[in-house]
């Protein structure tokens, strides 16, 4: 059969360029750019800090959300403060009890209230970096993240002498290069929370009180905020319902010297396999067929 050439062209040509359209298409997709994805803190709330990524083998923890200890060990820690009123009022209580916490402190509020940084220190208290104006530190670049933590490093050892050797991001939110990063400039630990009682939130001295008491652990890590009047109307009878449960209390510090890695669970054992049956031989076709009759008696 012959095929017209005013056919044959146009159907060549159709194929080279169809041909030509995909080899586009493969060399676009692998020069292409691949999207970068969102870090997974940047949006975690904070009743859920984000989990912190394994240390490569040999390499030292930075980041925790709580410790394995030996013993009902428990690390109090107060956010976004100092407060001029609540602050005193909440170191009053601690100091009754004999109870020692971890402050980490906005650097603009640290500069407001020096003496009562001072006081944290003179008592035994650890005092910590939470960023100068508690911004979303993930969000921004490595030069304002510097001047956040370095205002807020240096006000806190002007006012009381002694350098924070641990912080926590706003919101938790610190990428794992952000958290390596500052640990390599500062020597920072980054430290999250197991336990939120959602006081920045729910603003109810009893609701306080109930999560605490409810989901700590030995050796939790405890948030809460001194900068909320509800907050620190909970604290007496929070403390006292911890010391109840016998649980004592250091500072973050302290609980991280405690840290022991988490035993491995053990291998669960397989359980025997069964042994099956002897087969019953038959000694003649049909028998197992054929029900026994019991002998007669004579």
């Amino acid at each position: 059969m012959c095929i017209p050439r005013a056919l044959i062209v146009p159907h060549l040509m159709h194929r080279i360029l169809f041909a030509a359209a995909l080899l586009a298409a493969n060399a676009f997709a692998q020069t292409a750019a691949p999207e970068v994805a969102k870090p997974a803190d940047a949006e975690a709330p904070a009743s859920a800090p984000p989990a912190s990524a394994p240390p490569a083998t040999g390499a030292p923890k930075i980041t925790f959300s709580q410790c394995h200890v030996e013993g009902p060990y428990i690390a109090m820690t107060f956010d976004d403060g100092p407060h001029g009123v609540n602050t005193p009022r909440l170191l009053d209580m601690l100091k009754q009890r004999g109870i020692k916490a971890t402050f980490f402190m906005c650097g603009e509020c640290v500069v407001q209230f020096p003496q009562l940084v001072k006081r944290m220190v003179d008592e035994g208290h650890e005092v910590a970096n939470h960023s100068w104006s508690h911004p979303q530190l993930s969000k921004m670049g490595e030069e304002a993240v510097t001047d956040q933590l370095q205002r807020t490093h240096d006000a806190i050892k002007q006012a009381c002498g002694v350098e924070p050797k641990v912080m926590r991001p706003p919101y938790g939110a610190f990428t794992v290069n952000q958290r390596s990063w500052a640990n390599r400039k500062w020597g920072y630990k980054v430290i999250l929370w197991d336990v939120d009682p959602l006081d920045w939130k729910v603003h109810n001295a009893e609701h306080v009180e109930h999560e605490i008491l409810t989901h700590t652990v030995a050796g939790s890590i405890v948030l809460s905020h001194d900068i909320h009047k509800t907050t620190v109307d909970a604290m007496p009878a929070t403390l006292d319902g911890l010391i109840a449960k016998g649980f004592k209390f250091v500072t973050v510090s302290e609980l991280l010297a405690m840290d022991k890695p988490v035993p491995p669970k053990p291998k669960a054992t397989p359980a025997p396999k069964a042994t099956p049956s002897p087969k019953v031989t038959s000694t003649a076709k049909g028998d197992e067929a054929k029900p026994k009759t019991a002998a007669k008696t004579p």
